[in-house]
């Protein structure tokens, strides 16, 4: 008899079984070396539970998104717009894509901190891993772990992967976009499903912070075109099918938008126009890069260039006192490493994955670094998050590269003088926090110069001495890094502008508001806070500094600056109530109120406040009604009930128009008007209108600290 296959054998006799998932999970690939897995998994533990540290000091973080997140998880009509209220009045300036995790989270576990950001730290902890795959696919594990470490330690990603602006989900579908690119060069076959997916990420990160997200599309596109190992026509065909998926996955939301009868839907924020291509190709879009941002913070036409509103522009920004701290510690080492790693490739075959990887990675960080050097309109610290995952995997790659080719005098060169580099521009910038850990600055300086002489002479004749070497020069290149995240970690960040690192690393400085370009405290002891130092004064400018264009010189507690950790009053560990900015709580008056803490953060929201609105708050459309967003948020978390953002973020856009809000009231769906808000107290646009019209109208009373208007009683 003849038997197809062979008969099974008794289990006792039976060959060696297959490892169970769990223990897969642990012991990683077959042909791992032991201590792979194990490595990655306590990285990444190690990240988790780094971020998830006093997370909760943060409170509502940014009460603008906040309040969205809030009413996301009350209505799927607000979920799907990101709209800043349930009853939805007007959208955030921006897509949606970044507010559903929260909302999501929200909506399962109810409003707080931990719902709100939680999801972000898993954002930043999925960063990583993916970051650790693209690099080790080609470089080995330890050039992985090496990047992962690297992000995990970056001061401005250890911040805004516990915060709930968008750049946390941005930085995610970036890195998982060139992880597909990736992919798609390594063989002909298959290679279209990896490109498609890259397209698919390119296009969600569109609807996470519209065209952030295509600035690396040119040099993947253009490397993919290049050193693909398909034909040409395939490769054109194939970079077609994934701008294809891109348009379909980013385009589906922008086409339900602009379809949506406008009377139906919310009002676009940051919009002039109600319409969401404007807000793409003007505030969020060309309005960045020449700063004519029609209804933006300095109003529109304002260029920047050299001592612009938002910063001097040019090749140094990311290393000026303002950004520096933020992510600029091995961003030379990258650029170097960039460098060596293409020298040594440059003989490669085309198709040689080694080589196009530092180009995509190298490509990537280039053209996001050019952009922010030098856009004029609006930028903040906290954007150079997106530079992270690129800088992160260029020193992985450049140096498991140099390792292997370190028996060469220029190799191990290029390795020692990226060691004393960093070693010297990390001692470069501890020196601009003096107070804060003085004697890491020298130990910097002269553990990494140690390195690069191990690095330079025992490296090529030991490799014992050599990994010593290497060690010593990733602690040094580390340690500054290590000790801002540790600092930024330990405090918590509320507002719209936040920085990471001790107070006088960034200009914002750090805490509630965080501050504009020019405001945090210095070494120099320009820009000290005038409070006491619990940030409720604000901050003053450094001598000769004037707030950025269209902000007033007199705004109500000074230049703000970055507070420490909680709002006034709040207990370690709690939301704060409304998400308050210390200093600017509520205010009493038409004219006075809101100021530049209105802008920055939401209001604190006193007990007898948040009583009043809840009275009756289920009869009305709304609540209330506020000038400016963040004074609108602070209210509609203490409360939970729709308060309407009249004109949006800082009370800019023409929405609701006098004659809406008019019938609103006339119709009985506003129950109170909270006097100041926005710029100045009287927002612009449609808001000054508002605040004259209740002002003649109808009886301020003040409850607590702050002025309401019953809109159903009527002088």
């Amino acid at each position: 008899m003849t038997a197809t296959t062979p008969p099974a054998l008794p289990a006792a006799h039976a060959g060696p079984r297959a490892p169970g998932r769990l223990a897969r999970l642990w012991r990683g690939r077959p042909g791992d070396a032991p201590w792979v897995r194990p490595a990655l998994l306590g990285l990444l533990a190690a990240t988790t539970a780094l971020y998830l540290w006093n997370l909760s000091a943060s409170g509502y973080a940014n009460s603008f998104y906040s309040a969205a997140v809030q009413a996301g998880g009350e209505s799927w009509k607000a979920f799907f717009f990101g709209s800043l209220d349930a009853a939805n009045a007007i959208t955030v300036d921006k897509p949606p894509a970044a507010l559903w995790p929260m909302a999501l989270s929200v909506r399962l576990f109810g409003l707080g901190s931990w719902q709100i950001l939680v999801p972000e730290v898993l954002m930043g902890v999925a960063t990583v891993a993916v970051l650790y795959a693209a690099v080790r696919r080609r470089f080995g594990a330890g050039a992985g772990l090496i990047a992962g470490t690297v992000l995990a330690l970056t001061p401005v990603a250890a911040l805004m992967f516990r915060f709930n602006n968008p750049d946390a989900l941005l930085a995610l579908l970036m890195t998982v976009a060139v992880y597909a690119v990736l992919r798609a060069l390594e063989r002909a076959e298959g290679g279209t499903k990896w490109l498609v997916a890259a397209g698919v990420a390119f296009g969600f990160a569109f609807l996470t912070k519209t065209l952030q997200a295509f600035l690396i599309l040119p040099p993947l596109a253009l490397v993919y075109a290049v050193c693909a190992p398909a034909r040409p026509l395939k490769r054109l065909g194939q970079l077609g099918l994934a701008g294809l998926a891109l348009v379909v996955s980013g385009g589906w939301w922008v086409a339900l938008v602009e379809l949506w009868p406008a009377a139906s839907r919310p009002y676009v924020g940051g919009s002039q126009n109600n319409s969401f291509l404007e807000l793409t190709f003007g505030y969020n879009g060309l309005g960045r890069i020449n700063g004519n941002e029609v209804g933006s913070v300095g109003g529109g036409g304002r260029g920047g260039g050299q001592g612009g509103g938002w910063g001097e522009t040019g090749p140094l920004r990311m290393f000026n006192d303002s950004i520096g701290g933020q992510i600029s510690w091995l961003l030379p080492a990258a650029l170097l490493l960039l460098l060596a790693g293409l020298v040594v490739t440059r003989r490669a075959p085309r198709t040689d994955t080694a080589r196009a990887a530092f180009l995509v990675w190298g490509g990537a960080l280039l053209m996001t670094l050019g952009v922010f050097s030098f856009m004029a309109g609006i930028f903040h610290e906290y954007y150079t998050v997106a530079l992270a995952p690129y800088l992160a995997a260029l020193i992985g790659m450049g140096a498991a590269v140099l390792w292997e080719e370190r028996t060469g005098f220029a190799a191990s060169a290029a390795l020692a003088l990226a060691a004393g580099v960093t070693a010297w521009w990390g001692w470069t910038l501890l020196g601009r926090t003096p107070d804060h850990l003085p004697w890491l600055r020298w130990t910097v300086l002269v553990t990494g110069a140690v390195a690069a002489l191990g690095l330079l002479v025992a490296g090529r004749a030991d490799r014992r001495l050599g990994l010593a070497a290497a060690g010593l020069g990733l602690a040094a290149g580390l340690a500054g890094p290590f000790a801002y995240t540790l600092e930024t970690l330990s405090t918590g960040h509320q507002g719209s502008i936040v920085t990471a690192g001790p107070a006088g690393a960034g200009f914002g400085g750090r805490g509630p508001g965080g501050g504009f370009p020019g405001g945090g405290p210095r070494a120099d002891g320009a820009g000290q806070r005038t409070d006491g130092g619990d940030g409720a004064g604000g901050m003053q400018p450094p001598n000769g500094m004037q707030p950025p264009n269209g902000f007033p010189n007199g705004s109500p507690g000074g230049f703000p600056g970055g507070g420490r950790g909680q709002a006034q009053g709040q207990a370690q560990g709690q939301p704060p109530t409304g998400g308050q900015m210390p200093g600017f709580g509520e205010r009493g008056g038409m004219g006075g109120g809101g100021g530049m803490g209105g802008l920055l953060n939401g209001a604190s929201v006193g007990a007898e406040a948040r009583a009043k609105l809840l009275q009756d708050a289920d009869a009305y459309t709304w609540a209330a009604a506020a000038i400016g967003a963040q004074n609108a948020a602070g209210y509609q978390l203490a409360t939970e009930k729709p308060v309407m953002a009249i004109g949006g973020f800082n009370g800019s856009d023409p929405s609701p128009t006098l004659a809406q809000f008019q019938r609103y009231v006339a119709e009985g769906r506003i129950h109170y008007f909270i006097g100041g808000g926005g710029i100045g107290g009287g927002g612009m646009g449609g808001g000054s209108g508002i605040s004259g019209w209740v002002e003649e109208n109808f009886t301020a009373v003040t409850v607590g600290n702050a002025t309401f208007y019953d809109l159903t009683a009527p002088k």
